[in-house]
């Protein structure tokens, strides 16, 4: 194992909620009687709810809102990637430790406990900390100072997340596959 400890974003790392985020985005344009293509709408996400927001429906008002809720209902259900589960796992047996960043609110323990991963995490940090939003590395370096972190990978799937880990001092990768990742990591499920 390479590093001792593991910064990790939830969603689009471990959580596969972009699809998810699209369908309850669509929906809520076409509520407001706006039409956007689902590609359209996932790369604006793929960048942030903000920027999806201001691209696609700047004037609604309390469209922000109305698609917080949408998406809450979908996430009512998440799904993991395959082998995030498992890799988390690795990463204890081996003698490390996983954190977790998020944007969202105290609505990502509820995910974590239905996807049945939260026990893996030393600790979980969500808006509700009231740290500065990546690429500020605030919420990194509280938990760098925190638990003496030195070695360490922080894991993500949009440039936000590796410039906050550059930022903070640590390696980081941008995640596109978890197979891509284990093989990143060196590990190979097959031992497992």
């Amino acid at each position: 194992m390479n590093y001792q400890d593991y910064i990790w974003d939830l969603g689009g790392t471990l959580l596969d909620n972009y699809e998810t985020s699209t369908a309850a985005f669509v929906r809520t344009l076409a509520s407001f009687g706006i039409k956007a293509s689902h590609d359209e709408v996932y790369q604006a996400l793929k960048v942030s709810t903000d920027h999806a927001v201001n691209q696609l429906a700047p004037e609604v008002k309390d469209f922000l809102l109305s698609y917080k809720a949408n998406e809450a209902k979908e996430l009512e259900h998440p799904v993991l990637f395959d082998g995030a589960k498992e890799l988390l796992q690795t990463i204890i047996d081996f003698g490390g430790r996983n954190f977790l960043i998020s944007h969202r609110n105290n609505q990502v323990l509820e995910i974590l406990s239905k996807t049945e991963i939260k026990e893996l995490f030393t600790e979980i940090v969500t808006a509700d900390n009231g740290f500065k939003r990546k690429p500020d590395p605030e919420s990194i370096n509280y938990l760098k100072e925190k638990y003496q972190i030195v070695s360490c990978l922080v894991i993500g799937d949009r440039p936000l997340d590796i410039e906050a880990g550059q930022a903070a001092g640590f390696s980081s990768y941008l995640f596109d596959n978890m197979e891509n990742l284990m093989n990143h990591l060196h590990f190979n499920r097959e031992k497992e």
